[in-house]
């Protein structure tokens, strides 16, 4: 297996147990392992004969590495990319979905018009092989929905907000109308941008007032925003639904897979023991970076 030039070590493969590796020969002969321990995902063959083909190693259940390059006619395996993986659980939006080709390769994002998050959320897709060779075999492309997931490599807990049983109903309340006015502003109409613009200057009153005697994270209960330049990271904070241990079954070291709900989307968060600073348990919060991506379920 050959490594193009110029390619460098993924950021977040940290995310998924390896912390060890750091140099370009430990990376190389870490991806020459996994290369033999994988098992072909999808196969792809484009005019002119070429041959493209995903490999995916598990390391743990629903955590690995996805390895995608070219095949030659003795067999060879040539990487083009590879990015580490988590699957998520669930089917975190049914929101229209577009998906768009990234300029430097053959990977490909997608972005979902989410109002619950207020911006639209753009992820890296996960199964962009399968996507591919639907579009080669002029198959239908509809986006039924998307499992979300996202890794970390910081990330620390929070204490929940204490609210009593009506103040949660009332929040989910809130959160449904908030909803339906942004579907209708959407939409042209111009009563619900007025009430939305009231709304936000409200709240930014209200907020103003009880940062003078209070800490921002008893305010702020969840946060989706961008992070950085790169399209497809953000900064959040959401409540742990779930906490699940998994263990890289050839370096043994320990990932967090957390369920996340975060401004009402659950997705899964995987992180590594060390880059997380606190004690996660259910009903705490998680603040930290993430690089999201998401497996796209089609119709």
């Amino acid at each position: 297996m050959k490594k193009k030039a110029g390619d460098s070590m993924h950021k977040f493969l940290r995310a998924a147990g390896f912390t060890e590796c750091c140099t370009r020969r430990e990376e190389e002969a870490l991806l020459s392992t996994l290369q033999k321990e994988a098992v072909k995902a999808e196969r792809l063959v484009v005019p002119g004969d070429t041959v493209y083909a995903e490999y995916r190693c598990e390391l743990a259940p629903g955590m690995g590495v996805s390895l995608v390059g070219e095949e030659d006619e003795d067999g060879g395996f040539h990487l083009d990319y590879y990015f580490p993986y988590l699957n998520g659980d669930f089917e975190s939006s049914k929101e229209e979905c577009s998906v768009q080709r990234h300029a430097e390769r053959e990977t490909y994002a997608g972005m979902l018009d989410e109002y619950k998050v207020g911006i639209s959320l753009i992820f890296y897709i996960s199964n962009s092989m399968e996507y591919r060779i639907k579009w080669l075999n002029q198959e239908k492309r509809e986006v039924r929905s998307v499992n979300l997931s996202g890794l970390s490599v910081e990330g620390k807990i929070l204490l929940p907000i204490q609210k009593t049983a009506r103040q949660i109903q009332m929040a989910k309340v809130a959160a449904s109308n908030r909803n339906s006015l942004l579907e209708a502003a959407k939409h042209g109409d111009e009563d619900a941008m007025e009430t939305l613009t009231i709304e936000d200057i409200d709240l930014y009153s209200k907020v103003s007032r009880r940062l003078v005697k209070e800490d921002v994270y008893s305010i702020i209960e969840s946060c989706f925003m961008p992070y950085g330049i790169e399209c497809d990271q953000y900064s959040i904070i959401g409540e742990i639904r779930e906490i699940r241990m998994l263990t890289n079954r050839i370096t043994q070291e320990e990932i967090y897979n957390l369920t996340i709900e975060c401004n009402d989307i659950m997705f899964n968060v995987g992180i590594h023991k060390k880059d997380l600073l606190g004690e996660p348990m259910v009903g705490r919060r998680f603040k930290g970076q993430i690089w999201m991506m998401g497996k796209l379920n089609f119709a």
